[in-house]
Order: structure tokens, then C-alpha cells, then sequence
């Protein structure tokens, strides 16, 4: 059986920044799936359940919402490892295009106060795990350490 893309990527020397992990056809449409490293793989802790779940709600919401972006959204979820997240919009894009976005959507979660959307027991199959602080304070990194200043190495796969 032949390995699906994203485990032919060389975790050895991926660092934190915004890939295009793959193109796909839906139909007629490209469907881009980026993705969105926030820690390196294999060398440092991986995010825990509690603060990833808290940035799925926070993300999807403010992704859903976007006056550009809100109906090419077509997934925002963690990745199996906790290494980071999934974007999966409609349409062509290169990393650097959807940098403003998530900026913004960063800033969103790094400065978000009050109650999670979704996170009820009627909402969400397990509300109670959700950690909003450490949410916050992975977003302030991730804009800080990658995002502001990112360069193209952080936006291109490693060979």
C-alpha cells in the first residue's frame, strides 16, 4: 500500500509555519489543504487534548464567520499527532495567501474572552475538555514565534 501523501513529508526537518500539505479536485473545484504547524514534530511536547479542543472551537468559529473566507471554509481540525491543524479551503492558494487569515484568526483566539462557543453539554460531545487559557497562550506564540515574521523557508515543505 503506498503512503498517503503527509507521511511522505520528512518530520526530521519540519519546523512551525503555514504548508499547502496537498491540491485535490472536488468536481471542478481545487480543494487546498493546508497545514498548519504550531510545534516541531518529534522535538518538542505536542499540544494537549484540552487546549487543541478549545482552538477548534474558537477557529471553526471565527473561520465560519469570515466575511472573505466564512464559504470556502471546508474543515478546521487538529491533526492525529497534535502537532498542529487542518485548513481545507475551496479554491487554488499558496501559503502566503491565506497569511492575513491567519493572523486575524489568531488574534481572534489570543484575545478571546468569555464562553467557548459550543462548549455545552447539549453542543459538544465532551465540553468539559477544553482549556482556554493554554489556547490563548499557543495562539500569542504562534503569531509571535511564526506568523509575524514568517519567511519562506516556514511556508514550503522541507526536501
Amino acid at each position: 500500500m503506498e503512503k498517503i501523501t503527509s507521511f511522505t513529508i520528512n518530520h526530521l526537518l519540519l519546523q512551525p509555519g503555514v504548508y499547502v500539505s496537498r491540491k485535490d479536485l472536488a468536481g471542478d473545484t481545487v480543494v487546498t489543504t493546508f497545514d498548519l504547524r504550531m510545534t516541531s514534530p518529534n522535538e518538542e511536547p505536542v499540544m494537549n487534548t484540552a487546549e487543541v479542543h478549545a482552538i477548534e472551537h474558537l477557529g471553526a468559529t471565527f473561520l465560519r464567520n469570515h466575511k472573505e473566507f466564512g464559504s470556502k471554509i471546508l474543515y478546521f481540525g487538529p491533526m492525529g499527532c497534535r502537532t498542529g491543524f487542518y485548513l481545507l479551503l475551496t479554491g487554488d492558494y499558496e501559503s502566503k495567501d491565506i497569511i492575513p487569515l491567519m493572523i486575524e484568526m489568531w488574534e481572534f483566539i489570543r484575545d478571546f474572552e468569555g464562553e467557548i462557543p459550543g462548549a455545552s453539554p447539549r453542543d459538544c460531545g465532551n465540553y468539559l475538555d477544553m482549556n482556554l487559557p493554554m489556547a490563548k497562550y499557543l495562539a500569542k506564540r504562534y503569531l509571535e514565534e511564526v506568523l509575524y515574521h514568517i519567511t519562506e523557508d516556514r511556508l514550503v515543505y522541507p526536501e
